[in-house]
């Protein structure tokens, strides 16, 4: 059979052949011979549709060319051609225009192919590609077996973008699971009709995103996903594309997901409304470039991967088409601003499994029922553990290494808190599995380890067979083990390139490096472990999960781990230098105390928005911070390192279950004097799914009347904030002050921080700031204030619109053995309640020193009412604008009072 030309690899190259082809064959005719094939041509409908008449009747070789090549396509038009030239009866040119294209273009059964002729086939075909995925181990299963569905939810940006107040802060949609409906609603229209043309599935490393995106291509290709509205969908991994040689167009990369070269990939692309693009890993893009970096805004134009990549994301290149984008969860805001925008797009959250959904995914990997209920009763007594498998790729990692030790007999008793303690166990695992081979392989785990570092800091995720070579990597255990080989297209041949069997994987062995190596010079940066933790934003960013692992190992328990699985000592230098580094972010910041008008005005009206945008990352990065302690689980190195930071401030956030662990953790082990500032972040309690009773047992409750009682009874329902609260109480804390602003606190969440307020032992300042506070929640907080053991000395509130409440918080006075200051600069009181606060201030129990009453409205009785009690108590320090504008009151009102 004949071979293509290499030339006409490309779509852009073989659309030029097939121009040059149809114009030479077409100047061959004789006058009298273009003559007949315009009549014939005229005749020739494709679909119902020909040429109009008038564009042939006086058109030359040239113009029939160009009419023919507009009108049907470029390779279309060599069929019409020689069909026509047959009817025409100029056999001679019709057969070497055959032979001609077959030896330039290669065969083409069906260059007439339509697009919804083309779709069948091509969704057969993409069934066939996804049917099955690799796990790490290479071993390959079918994707419904695998596949457990994960939980989806819609993803707050506002809280990112702007803060609202606590009147308008959006409520949190309950998550789903990923079954069918919930991927056809991805791109569903709003309550005003528009639809999202860009979804963005956001998650940490391994919570299943790939998975999910390939299950999504597989259910399209199954006929359950956008029936009628999407004709060809596309799986487009950034990173392999980025690190192709090369430039390839977005016609190239069409082309090459389809079965043959036959493709209509002209007219796929003219009908872009048709078509769905899954962009995996689209975090991996650089940030923009030169001006000859601009985005790709020609599907037909070759260019680098990062040009057609950010092209797509800016819809610039094929604006009408539907991007499923996934994305690590702190990158969506980072990709470059020109490219993408959370405003025009629809952001999901990817939540991992729920815990339903982890036992099911137990027994899919087991495949043995006894096993599986026995690896998983194991996990689920194991709290910690449990909590970390709700990301699937730790999930894979648990039940692999259980597996390993069922296998072999050994006790299931080994635990882990952390995903580096996870990830570090499977490393035993593999060790331990080949003990004659050990200390080979060890030798091969650092080598790896070098490869892994130079991929992270390059930002390279695939390694040619010379860099295994270069390392003595080549054909070793470790290769087969934790790198899979991969064949991409090249120029001339098919070139063979590597990867980790999961970037998580590359980017623990990364960090792994920097304990492994040698030590170096006395005086000398160990390993240069400054390189990781600083450089620029972009740097930072792209290495997160790196710097957490690097933290997660330098517990003193995963360093001993790590000197008996490598037979290696590791330095403390490298310890000392990420110490070091902590208590260095914290040069240049300053606390802002819990009372003063000016410091609270500064953290919750920044006056403009470059300033906000900086503030943002500022914390952001202080959380991400807080993620790298919590990995150590080492309270001294944390109470250490926090030192550094005498303020915790974030802002504008919405906390996830694993931000209030990172946050809660770092609080119950920071250091005395510490203090933690929360403005503007979401605490709302996540709407649960509702179990539903049969008929029956409803009947039965509401004839019993039994649904009053039990709402009475039932157990009040622990809010976010009860990890921070429960942290707070540790002996060991030492929070000192402690300020809520614009954060809504619901009335589970004041009970929570009642509770924590009678036994924290260093809280001495508490502010709140419009919080949203209801009647009850006030009374529930004023109770903890008063409890003999509460330790609060300064009390600043600032709660507009509960005016009757506030009786609670002034009753306190009576009680409170400690509080010494408060500040109630903002509230509304009324006459009423200034009578019974003066009458308060003088109550023996009260042992206040210092109110303030700033920019609080007071009538003139009011204003006397306080002059009396400051006459009558000259130890209350009582501050109002208007109070020292009139004389002292009467003796006699004093008295009477």
């Amino acid at each position: 059979m004949a071979q293509p030309d290499a030339s006409c690899s490309s779509v852009e190259s073989r659309a030029a052949a097939s121009r040059e082809l149809l114009l030479a064959a077409l100047e061959d005719l004789s006058e009298e011979q273009l003559k007949r094939f315009r009549h014939k041509l005229r005749d020739a409908p494709l679909k119902g549709r020909s040429i109009p008449w008038g564009r042939l009747e006086r058109a030359d070789a040239v113009d029939l060319a160009e009419q023919l090549t507009q009108f049907y396509g470029p390779e279309p038009a060599l069929d019409v051609a020689r069909k026509t030239l047959k009817k025409a009866d100029i056999r001679d040119v019709a057969a070497r225009l055959k032979e001609q294209r077959l030896q330039r273009l290669g065969p083409s059964s069906s260059a007439l192919l339509s697009v919804s002729g083309y779709k069948k086939q091509y969704q057969e075909h993409v069934l066939r590609q996804h049917a099955k995925v690799k796990e790490r181990n290479a071993r390959s299963v079918k994707i419904n077996k695998r596949f457990t569905k994960l939980l989806i939810a819609p993803e707050s940006a506002a809280l990112k973008i702007e803060a609202p107040g606590p009147e308008d802060e959006p409520q949190p949609e309950r998550a789903r699971r990923s079954d069918t409906h919930t991927f056809n609603s991805l791109f569903r229209r709003d309550e005003e009709g528009q639809r999202p043309l860009t979804v963005v599935l956001q998650g940490p490393a391994g919570i299943g995103k790939t998975m999910a995106a390939k299950k999504i291509m597989y259910d399209w290709a199954s006929g359950k996903l956008y029936h009628d509205e999407v004709d060809f969908a596309f799986f487009v991994p950034c990173r392999e594309l980025l690190e192709r040689p090369g430039t390839w167009s977005l016609a190239d990369l069409v082309l090459e997901q389809c079965p043959d070269r036959s493709a209509p990939v002209r007219q796929m692309l003219a009908q872009a409304e048709r078509l769905l693009f899954i962009l995996d890993g689209a975090d991996e893009l650089p940030p923009p470039g030169p001006a000859g970096a601009t985005p790709c805004a020609d599907p037909f134009e070759a260019a680098g991967g990062a040009r057609v990549l950010g092209g797509l994301l800016s819809k610039t290149l094929l604006p009408r088409a539907r991007l499923l984008v996934t994305t690590r969860t702190a990158a969506p805001g980072r990709l470059p601003g020109h490219q993408f925008s959370l405003h025009c797009a629809e952001v999901r959250g990817v939540r991992g499994f729920s815990d339903k959904d982890k036992k099911k995914y137990f027994y899919k990997f087991f495949q043995d029922a006894r096993r599986a209920e026995r690896a998983y009763r194991f996990v689920k007594e194991n709290e910690t553990l449990f909590a970390l498998c709700f990301v699937p790729f730790v999930c894979w990692i648990v039940c692999t290494v259980l597996h390993q030790q069922l296998e072999l007999g050994l006790d299931l008793s080994r635990t882990s808190k952390t995903t580096t303690s996870v990830y570090l166990l499977f490393i035993a695992s593999v060790l331990s599995s080949a003990p004659g081979a050990a200390p080979r392989m060890q030798g091969e785990l650092r080598r790896l380890c070098h490869l892994a570092r130079e991929g992270v800091l390059g930002r390279r995720a695939q390694f040619a067979e010379k860099d295994l070579e270069r390392l003595e990597l080549l054909g070793s255990k470790v290769q087969t083990l934790f790198l899979s080989k991969m064949e991409l297209p090249g120029v001339l041949a098919t070139e063979v390139a590597y990867q980790f069997i999961d970037h998580s994987f590359q980017e623990f062995f990364a960090a792994l490096s920097y304990l492994l190596e040698d030590e170096g010079p006395s005086g000398a940066p160990a390993g240069g472990v400054r390189e990781l933790l600083q450089g620029d934003a972009e740097l930072r960013c792209h290495l997160v999960l790196t710097r957490r692992f690097l933290f997660g190992l330098l517990s003193a328990e995963r360093m001993r781990d790590i000197e008996g699985h490598f037979g290696r000592v590791v330095s403390e230098r490298v310890k000392q230098d990420v110490l070091k580094w902590v208590q260095d972010q914290g040069q240049g910041h300053t606390r802002v105390a819990p009372e003063g008008a000016k410091e609270t005005e500064k953290c919750e009206e920044p006056e403009e928005e470059e300033e906000e945008e900086e503030e943002e990352e500022e914390f952001n990065q202080l959380l991400e911070l807080l993620y790298c302690l919590y990995e150590t689980q080492e309270d001294a190195f944390v109470r250490q390192a926090l030192r550094g930071l005498p303020e915790l401030a974030l802002e504008r956030l919405r906390f996830s279950r694993m931000d209030m662990a990172a946050l809660s953790y770092c609080v119950r082990c920071c250091p005395e004097g510490q203090a933690l500032r929360l403005v503007s972040c979401g605490l709302a309690t996540a709407q649960e799914k509702k179990k539903k009773r049969s008929l029956m047992k409803r009947l039965q409750s509401s004839l019993s009347g039994s649904t009053s009682s039990q709402a009475t009874t039932r157990k009040p329902q622990a809010s976010p904030l009860r990890p921070l609260c429960e942290a707070m109480t540790d002996q060991h804390c030492g929070l000192n002050s402690l300020t809520l602003s614009h954060c809504k606190l619901s009335d589970s969440a004041c009970l929570d921080l009642s509770e924590a307020l009678r036994a924290a032992p260093s809280l001495t300042e508490l502010c709140l700031l419009q919080n949203g506070l209801s009647k009850g929640g006030l009374r529930v907080l004023s109770e903890g204030l008063a409890w003999p053991q509460c330790r609060v000395q300064k009390l600043r509130m600032e709660q507009p619109g509960l005016q009757e409440a506030l009786q609670y918080l002034v009753g306190m006075l009576r009680q409170s053995p400690t509080l010494t200051t408060l500040d109630l600069s903002g509230c509304q009181l009324s006459g009423p309640m200034v009578t019974y606060l003066c009458a308060v201030l003088q109550h023996p129990g009260c042992h206040l020193q210092t109110l303030s009453l700033t920019s609080v409205e007071l009538s003139e009785q009011s204003l006397e009412e306080l002059r009396a009690v400051r006459t009558a108590k000259p130890g209350l320090v009582i501050t109002h604008p208007a109070l020292d504008s009139h004389p002292e009151p009467p003796k006699e009102f004093c008295s009477a009072l």
